[in-house]
């Protein structure tokens, strides 16, 4: 399978764009992935990249994005960091990928059982982890339930779970309010943004309302 060029990107709408991802999920979830020649990949992208999406994840190493999405060498960007939180950097990265670069849409990626939710739910103080941890802070602070503050940690799978959906929920609403350029291209129909939560335990990716 070649790797996307200008003319192939050209053809993807952002519908299209989440389309491909979810297909591609399909398939890894079938053991049914695309035969790729990478090296082959690697040679067609040296001149260039035309990646069709953006996908904003943890670092966890149990989600290696284009192998969950079954993608090739230049077909997404890959912007990862603890927790899938957005900041200045990232902000300008997923900016790069979308008005530069011309992905059609932004998939921010959260993950069942974050180590980076269940620090923030359990209010970890360590290093540079403890201010990237106080951007999490509002997701689990929006969760309500349970309000037994004994029952609001990483003990309780369901409230770090409920955390997690938040934290997309919060990422997503973060990256419409502090990137003007980003909120704009949606508003104009160039591209979408859109939530999703991968299990750990099964390899499935949920694709949420947003």
């Amino acid at each position: 399978m070649k790797a996307q060029t200008k003319e192939t990107q050209s053809k993807y709408t952002p519908h299209s764009a989440v389309k491909a991802l979810k297909e591609g999920n399909d398939r890894f979830l079938k053991t049914q992935q695309t035969n790729r020649d990478l090296l082959g990949q690697v040679k067609d992208t040296a001149g260039g990249q035309y990646p069709f999406a953006v996908v904003l994840s943890c670092i966890d190493s149990r989600v290696p994005v284009e192998l969950v999405f079954d993608q090739g060498i230049g077909d997404i960007f890959s912007a990862r960091v603890a927790g899938n939180i957005v900041n200045e950097d990232l902000l300008g990265s997923i900016e790069y990928g979308c008005k530069v670069a011309g992905s059609k849409a932004v998939v921010v990626l959260g993950h069942t059982g974050c180590g980076a939710v269940k620090g923030a739910c359990d209010d970890v103080q360590l290093g540079n982890i403890t201010p990237l941890l106080a951007k999490i802070k509002p997701s689990v602070e929006a969760v309500k339930t349970p309000e037994d503050s004994n029952l609001r940690n990483s003990e309780n799978k369901k409230f770090v779970n409920d955390v997690v959906y938040k934290n997309v929920e919060l990422t997503i609403n973060n990256l419409r309010n502090d990137s003007p350029l980003l909120k704009e291209m949606e508003n104009d129909g160039d591209i979408v943004v859109v939530g999703a939560v991968y299990d750990v335990a099964s390899g499935a990716v949920e694709f949420l309302d947003s």
